[in-house]
This record gives structure tokens, sequence and C-alpha cells, in this order.
């Protein structure tokens, strides 16, 4: 065993005992590390074994051979070897028996061994995110409060904790203008674990479209009793957000339960995102309906969507008309309200009025 191995399991055990992988794990990351490393120097062998002792800091390596009559019976010299040859290693092979001979590591050298250390520390951060996700597969795809712990001056993101344990909440993953402070509580959505460079992470947001769904979830009983259901979001962080719900009770009108008395449960989501206006609007099933109703406040006269001969939608685009004094409302400021639009729906509208102007307003 090489100083320079040695050195390498020590680092990987210290590593694992730090990160609570088990010794398996480890074995198994560092069989991936070694056959890289040694394809490098056999690229052509194909049957590859490994015998590895963590707590001994060992292992072998072998490239299997199949043993043949002559030499001039090797058609593969990487996977084969003549009997002659295979004897001088052990008496006991035969002819179609698997030759092992054991490779010294020492041959992979520096760039081997480097090779092996990354893989391995990569499978280590692949163990570290399955963790991590065993530990808070129940959170993903959640909405919680937090609290702040501290707001770094530099970057402007936020320290949050997480069932004792601190998460980034990254400034472009803050609504745009919202100013958080140390002690403060927020509601993010964790949309799942992500790996950055050092290691994994919890992904935490507040500019999510999904955020907006927990909200009507947790704020609206009709929603989460799926009485009246959440059928499509679009959202301008901070601004504005465009939300299409449907009732499955024909006795429940699903916007009025969403807006509530005084407006009173719209107003409650509305301030967790900071004031941001939220559009409510009628989710359905006809197209033509539904980019309809996306772009109210605007009246819309006509929507135009190519459909192919067996009557299914050609290409999600459409035309819309709107009388020509709703033009800029349909449009919205800077596009928005059509970007808004073309986001719930999946369509890319092309808004005219009814003069015949053409107007431009796709996403």
């Amino acid at each position: 065993m090489s100083a320079m191995n040695t050195e390498l399991f020590e680092a990987l055990t210290a590593v694992a005992k730090e990160k609570g992988i088990s010794p398996e794990v480890l074995v198994e990351k560092i069989q991936t590390a070694l056959v890289i490393a040694i394809k490098k120097d056999y690229p052509r062998s194909e049957d590859i074994s490994f015998n590895i002792d963590i707590a001994k800091g060992k292992f072998d390596v072998c490239i299997n051979k199949e043993v043949v009559e002559t030499e001039d019976d090797v058609d593969d010299d990487a996977n084969q070897i003549d009997l002659a040859a295979a004897n001088k290693i052990s008496k006991k092979y035969k002819v179609g028996d698997t030759c092992v001979i054991k490779l010294n590591t020492r041959h992979f050298g520096r760039i081997a061994a480097q090779t092996a250390k990354q893989v391995i520390k990569q499978g280590i951060k692949e163990v570290e995110r399955e963790q991590l996700l065993e530990q808070w597969g129940s959170l993903q795809n959640e909405a919680m409060n937090v609290k702040v712990q501290k707001v770094e001056p530099d970057t402007g993101n936020a320290i949050v904790e997480i069932n004792g344990t601190e998460v980034t909440l990254f400034k472009n993953d803050q609504i745009p203008g919202e100013y958080i402070s140390s002690g403060d509580t927020v509601k993010v959505y964790i949309s799942g674990v992500s790996a950055n460079d050092r290691r994994p992470t919890l992904r935490i947001s507040r500019t999510h479209n999904n955020l907006v769904l927990k909200l009507f979830e947790s704020e609206i009983p009709e929603v989460a009793e799926g009485i009246v259901e959440v059928r499509a979001v679009s959202r301008e962080a901070g601004i504005r957000s465009k939300v299409a719900v449907m009732s499955n009770d024909e006795n429940v009108d699903a916007i009025g339960a969403c807006i509530g008395p005084a407006r009173s449960r719209i107003m409650s989501i509305c301030d967790e995102l900071c004031g941001e206006k939220i559009d409510m609007l009628l989710f359905s099933e006809d197209p033509c309906e539904f980019i309809k109703q996306a772009l109210k406040p605007a009246d819309v006269v006509a929507v135009d969507i190519p459909f192919d001969e067996d009557g299914e939608i050609a290409e999600r685009v459409c035309t819309v008309t709107v009388p020509d004094n709703q033009l800029s409302l349909a449009i919205g400021n800077k596009g928005q309200n059509a970007k808004l639009a073309a986001r719930l729906t999946g369509f890319k509208i092309d808004i005219r009025p009814e003069s015949g102007f053409y107007g431009d307003a796709n996403e």
C-alpha cells in the first residue's frame, strides 16, 4: 500500500465519519472512482474486481482474464491470457478459467489518485443529498414560517432556521423590494434539495409560484378541502399574480370563496406577499375562454387559435382581438398583463384592437 493511497483512505474515512456516511456506501464510491482510474490505463479491460477493507485502509484491484490454450488463441489480450502466462501467476489455472491478475495500485499514479478523490468527493456529495432528502423529505414542496437569524449585509442573503438547521434564503429568492431583518418571521416555499459547491442544502424561496398556491391552501378552507381548486398560477413576484381557480361544487363560488368577506382572505395573502396584487379568474377547459379570462381586467372580443384538420390545437399561439380602448389595458404596463396571461395559459398571445392595427404583446 503506497503512502498516497493510505492518506487517501484516511482522508476519506474522516470525511465519511464527519458526514455520517456508512463504510459500505464509501466502498461503493471508491469502487466507482477506481473503475475510472483503471480505465485510464486499461481502457479495453471488461472485467475489473475489487476487494476493499476500509478498516485496514487497504484494497486489492484485479483485472480478470479468460484463460485460453496458447498465445495464438489470444484474440483480445486485454481480456484473454494464454495458459502458460496464467500458470506463472498460479499453477491452478486451466483453460476456460478466469485468471485474476492483481494490479499494483501505485501504478495508477498521482493523476489516477486525484481522479479517484474527485469522483469520491462527488459521490459523498450525492450521499449527503440523499441523506438531506431523507431528513427533510416531508418538508419538500411545502410552505412554512421560518425565523430569520441574521441578514448578511454584503449580499442581503437571510439565514433562517428550519428544524434547528440554518438555511440560506438568497437575495434573489426574496420578494423584490421587501425588507427582511433579524428576528422576522417569514413564510417560505421549500422547493427541494440542491447541491452547491460546498454541500447540499434546502432550497427555499419567497418568489416561487407555488408559494402563492400554498398560501391559498392555508388561508382558504375551501381550497384546503378541495372544494375550490387552484388550476394555474403565474407570478411577477412582489408586483402581480394571476390565479386561475375552479369550483368542484356548483353551490360554491370559487372566486368569492378566495376573496372572502370584505376581501379578508385575499388581503391576508397579499399582505404576506408584501402587497403583491392578485388577479382572480375562472379556469376553463376551453382554451379560448381561458385566454379571455386570463387577460382580465381587459375585455376580449375574440380569440383565434389555429387548429389542425383533426380539431387539435396546431400550435400554442393565438390572436386576441380587444376593443380599441382596451388595448393598453390588455397589454398592461410594460406588457405585464399579457406576459402573465401567456405564462398562465401556456399560449403565445398576440393582441390587436378591433380597428385592425396590430399590436404584438407576447411574452
